[in-house]
């Protein structure tokens, strides 16, 4: 994982261990702070994953802190009747209601035995009191600290370390090219690796880099299929056709359309809370938010035909005819009206 320093209250009443997001571990109340959103998601499914080896029994639930309802934490925290232990995930502490700031300190004071809570604060004042409790030291508990990563150094570590935990190497040219295509994300950044770690059998290199990804530096492919989910047509044209004429090869823009409409089509129609959806679709919370707002103005029957036409372009660009890029741009029109 890669690891980079944590960052440290300047206040001196810090008397709990502050980690990085890497370095995540299970203590009986876990602190999930900063703004970046993808690194805090998958700290705490790390943290779940150590959990769940050390003990398959685990019970895992999920309370929305905005929406807090009083004596819900009292609830699923109380012992169950063959005492497995429990992992509580609270999202949305920056939005708490005063219900749960007051059952929250309370719990510090005892914390149920074999019980995991996490807590996820993206930033703000609101939940001061529960902060600096916890930040003091009651309750045992340990800080996760996940800042946005905004230097280049640090977005090429994320990605050496993506590729050495799969047990893969990436030239450095390849790393460079990567962090400038995904400069702005780190959550597409994660995702070009992986695609990258499964679809190359070989050492990673810039020319492997360039071959899924060109053109992406000023125009990817992620943010032509964003464009055209949001049903601008025009502008999407416009961007493919632009990173067609960098070179990026077709191939790939179908795979990140793909990718972005697989996403809708396991959240759409699910109810519940972005942490309970991604528990049981196998995503992180942030995928379940954003696949939320690509849903908006889109029916069901129009997200069936986008995908259908999706099958078929994949085939087109793969051989079946003989103009892929009439394919991607015919494509993109049925997506950007939304299947109709």
């Amino acid at each position: 994982m890669a690891a980079r320093p944590a960052a440290r209250s300047s206040k001196s009443s810090v008397a709990i261990p502050q980690l990085d997001w890497s370095k995540v571990r299970p203590a009986p109340i876990v602190l999930v702070s900063g703004t970046e959103g993808f690194l805090a998601d998958r700290a705490i499914r790390m943290l779940r994953d150590t959990l769940k080896t050390e003990d398959p029994s685990l019970e895992v639930s999920d309370i929305d802190a905005a929406g807090y309802a009083p004596g819900q934490l009292l609830t699923v925290a109380s012992p169950s009747l063959f005492g497995e232990p429990r992992m509580i995930r609270v999202t949305g502490v920056e939005k708490c209601t005063d219900a749960f700031i007051a059952e929250a300190v309370s719990y510090l004071e005892h914390p149920a035995e074999g019980t995991y809570l996490v807590l996820r604060h993206a930033g703000g004042v609101r939940g001061k009191k529960l902060l600096d409790a916890i930040r003091s030291g009651t309750g045992g508990g340990i800080e996760v600290v996940c800042t946005e990563l905004k230097k280049e150094s640090e977005k090429a570590d994320f990605a050496v370390a993506e590729f050495k935990v799969a047990g893969r190497r990436a030239t450095a040219g390849a790393i460079r090219a990567l962090v400038a295509a995904f400069a702005d994300d780190i959550a597409e950044l994660a995702s070009a690796c992986q695609q990258l770690i499964s679809d190359s059998s070989a050492e990673i290199t810039e020319a492997t880099v360039e071959k899924y990804y060109s053109g992406r530096v000023e125009t990817t492919a992620f943010k032509v299929a964003d464009v055209a989910i949001a049903g601008r047509h025009g502008e999407a044209l416009v961007m493919l056709r632009h990173a067609l004429a960098s070179g990026a090869d077709p191939v790939p823009i179908v795979a990140a359309f793909a990718m972005k409409l697989r996403t809708m089509a396991k959240v759409s129609g699910a109810r519940g809370g972005s942490g309970q959806l991604a528990q049981q679709l196998g995503m992180a919370p942030w995928q379940v938010d954003r696949a939320k707002r690509d849903l908006q103005g889109w029916s069901g029957d129009g997200l069936g035909r986008c995908i259908e036409v999706l099958a078929e372009t994949d085939a087109a660009v793969k051989g079946a005819e003989r103009d892929p890029v009439f394919a991607l741009e015919r494509m993109v029109g049925v997506i950007a009206s939304r299947g109709a």
